[in-house]
């Protein structure tokens, strides 16, 4: 098969997220289960179908940003709608200002994304949705009538009845768009509706929710899931409150979140396993499940020799999706001039699939011919580690050393800002956990003895 290298340039672009169910993208999955520990997405499927078959249940997930959350997420409602379940999937951060979320705000998100879904479902119209909105309306048009334009009435945007139709996402849509660009709206809209969370979500469970599954399970259906992805990218500066957001959303308001009456999982920010409020959390969730890396090296040291064999084929699948694996392997010679070239690309990763494909991409960009050469590459590197050690301070260099040296992490804030920044990665092997520096970081100066 001849090799393409725009082709592979594409294939890699480290912002895209692969669809397992579209057969194009499922070329380039590989199944990192066997490494990370644990089949995760297997876990939380058999707690929807089997553990909480005819109750509610909710998911944290976590794990670093770019370890491949998203992926897997689709892969898990693909799974789950072959086994007749109704998946309401979003990105989160398409619904709500990151730097600035409140219980409300993803309350309303999750019930305007489950209306929206409901093509084929009638339901009632609902007086205490449309009551709460409706009086939200009110407000928020009070204060910028005059300066903004007015909002749309609850009648103009399709609260009511639109012929048999009840347009619900529609109506909390119009609002929602008004306030996520406008910092003065969306604290009108919590002061307004905050006091009133247990109002809002019993008048979603009520009117929305359980009658949707109604209907759902009369039309073969098991159940009703909701996966809300890149809630885990939330900023964590502080609320009004001084708490920090992190803390305050799945901490303190914790117990909202998890009262829906549907199947939810949560993308949750990983620097949470690391505060001091953890044990508080797993009071209101089960333990979060979590994605680690990729494992390139054992604790020891030694090469893990199955992850890097699945790191080669993710590499080696984006150039050539056509072929089995022994194939690719016997190619590799005509990508990259050297099979231990390869293997310096994945070990450099750490594994860790977005920073892998985006060192890959950028060494595309630049050589734009086969093979791929070894000296290219280690210029890549070298931008990458400036790019990263440039924010690091005196005070970093010594946890990171730390880390190193202990394969360990505390809930010190200085580790959560390591975790944060993806300078340090969570590996499971064999029942354990252990943390590592990015291999990037590894090799800067500050990190020799």
């Amino acid at each position: 098969m001849p090799l393409d290298v725009k082709q592979f340039y594409r294939a890699t672009n480290p912002n895209k997220t692969l669809v397992v169910a579209n057969p194009e993208d499922k070329k380039y999955y590989i199944d990192f289960s066997s490494v990370r520990g644990d089949d995760i997405i297997n876990d939380i499927i058999n707690k929807i179908t089997f553990f909480h078959e005819n109750e509610p249940s909710c998911t944290l997930f976590t794990g670093h940003i770019g370890c491949g959350k998203s992926t897997e997420l689709l892969r898990l409602k693909s799974e789950l709608e072959t086994k007749k379940f109704h998946v309401v999937y979003f990105e989160s951060n398409d619904d709500l200002e990151l730097t600035d979320v409140d219980t409300v705000d993803v309350l309303l998100a999750v019930a305007r994304r489950i209306s929206q879904s409901l093509d084929s479902i009638t339901l009632e119209a609902s007086s205490k949705l449309q009551g709460l909105l409706q009086s939200t309306w009110r407000i928020l048009n009070a204060d910028i009538q005059a300066v903004k334009g007015k909002i749309p009435g609850v009648g103009d945007v399709g609260l009511l009845v639109d012929g048999h139709k009840f347009t619900l996402g529609l109506g909390i849509g119009e609002i929602t768009a008004k306030v996520k660009d406008d910092a003065g709206l969306r604290q009108r809209l919590n002061q307004f509706l905050g006091p009133q969370k247990t109002q809002l979500l019993d008048a979603i469970n009520q009117e929305l929710i359980q009658p949707a599954i109604a209907q759902l399970q009369q039309q073969g259906k098991q159940g009703l899931v909701v996966i809300v992805d890149n809630l885990d990218r939330i900023d964590n500066s502080p609320k009004p409150s001084g708490k920090p957001q992190q803390e305050y959303l799945f901490v303190d308001q914790g117990e909202y979140l998890s009262k829906l009456h549907c199947h939810l999982v949560y993308t949750m920010p990983l620097a949470l396993k690391f505060s001091n409020s953890y044990a508080v959390l797993t009071q209101r969730f089960d333990a979060p499940q979590v994605l680690p890396m990729v494992p390139v090296q054992k604790r020891d040291g030694n090469t893990h020799k199955q992850g890097m064999a699945l790191l080669r084929q993710m590499v080696l699948a984006r150039a050539l999706p056509d072929l089995n694996e022994q194939q690719r392997l016997d190619a590799i010679e005509q990508i990259f001039d050297s099979p231990a070239t390869l293997d310096r690309l994945c070990r450099i990763s750490g594994g860790h699939v977005r920073d892998l494909l985006q060192l890959l991409n950028t060494w595309i960009s630049k050589e734009r011919q086969f093979p791929l050469s070894g000296d290219k590459l280690e210029k890549v590197i070298r931008d990458r580690r400036n790019e990263m050690t440039i924010p690091i301070s005196d005070e970093e260099w010594e946890l990171l050393r730390q880390v190193r040296q202990r394969q360990k992490v505390s809930d010190d804030r200085g580790y959560q800002q390591l975790i944060r920044s993806r300078f340090v990665f969570e590996y499971r092997d064999n029942g354990e956990v252990w943390f590592d520096v990015n291999p990037i970081l590894a090799e800067a100066e500050e990190m020799q003895p």
